[in-house]
């Protein structure tokens, strides 16, 4: 992948757990009027649609982290140049992870799940992943959300019509083995999935975008996460009003935009 361009002309959009791709629809087509060319890849196994992975989840059962991040890593060194980034939820995760390794010109974690040693677990947030953590033979399972359980994790804020909706139109089970891993992820030796090295200053500028009314990954988790980075590249972080589903909330274009902005100015910063 060169590094010659200075601003990105391809913007790589990461879904998280409990969705898929589709959960971007509308942000792809926002970011394609802008001219830029639009990636939105798929977890390995996750290529089908929403349909096809309820009623076969057994890609969701397989997938790991380090087969994820692989995937990713392969897409964006396809690329001519270094795309910008962005990730919801795991899919911050993943954007941070991808930062660290030396890829993107800048990235964007909205809501994003914490990197390894991030101590900071909201009640909410146990509520939100009790269903997934209760049992531990779900290690070995996907795991789905009933629509009460959704609604409560992703969509709080939003009115019941408007949450089903999302949820027969995104919903679909998770990977128990990975929340398991993750939730152990603190207390194992050595460096997990989700290690970053939050000293390196070869790393391109982050941003975290923080939902005020998020459950799943509240503000307390962005700023936690954000405060770990040492190094002297910009990490910032912003909070917009609304719940874990920020992309699908009314008014999600001027997330769009402001993501899409702060990108642009800052990837140009980091070039120069």
């Amino acid at each position: 992948m060169s590094t010659g361009s200075t601003t990105p002309d391809t913007i790589v959009l990461i879904h998280g757990f409990w969705v898929t791709p589709r959960s971007w629809e509308h942000w792809i087509t926002r970011y394609q009027r802008r001219g830029y060319r639009v990636l939105a890849p798929a977890y390995p196994g996750f290529e089908v649609e929403v349909e096809a992975l309820n009623a076969d989840p057994s890609p969701i059962e397989a997938v790991t982290v380090p087969a994820i991040i692989e995937h990713l890593e392969l897409v964006i060194r396809e690329l001519e140049s270094p795309p910008i980034l962005m990730g919801h939820s795991a899919g911050g995760v993943f954007t941070q992870v991808l930062l660290d390794h030396g890829l993107g010109a800048v990235g964007v974690a909205i809501n994003s799940a914490p990197t390894e040693g991030v101590p900071v677990v909201p009640l909410s947030q146990i509520r939100s992943t009790f269903p997934v953590l209760k049992n531990p033979a779900n290690r070995h399972r996907a795991v789905g959300f009933t629509f009460e359980q959704w609604h409560y994790a992703f969509t709080n804020t939003f009115a019941e019509e408007k949450s089903r909706a999302l949820y027969e139109r995104y919903a679909i089970p998770a990977s128990g083995r990975i929340f398991w891993g993750s939730a152990l992820a603190n207390i194992h030796p050595g460096h997990d999935d989700n290690y970053v090295n939050y000293h390196n200053d070869d790393r391109a500028p982050l941003l975290f975008i923080s939902g005020s009314e998020d459950h799943l990954m509240p503000p307390s988790v962005q700023r936690s996460n954000a405060k770990h980075y040492k190094s002297d590249t910009v990490t910032e972080v912003v909070e917009f009003e609304g719940p874990h589903l920020l992309p699908a909330q009314d008014g999600w274009e001027e997330i769009a935009d402001y993501a899409l902005e702060w990108a642009v100015r800052h990837a140009v910063r980091s070039s120069k």
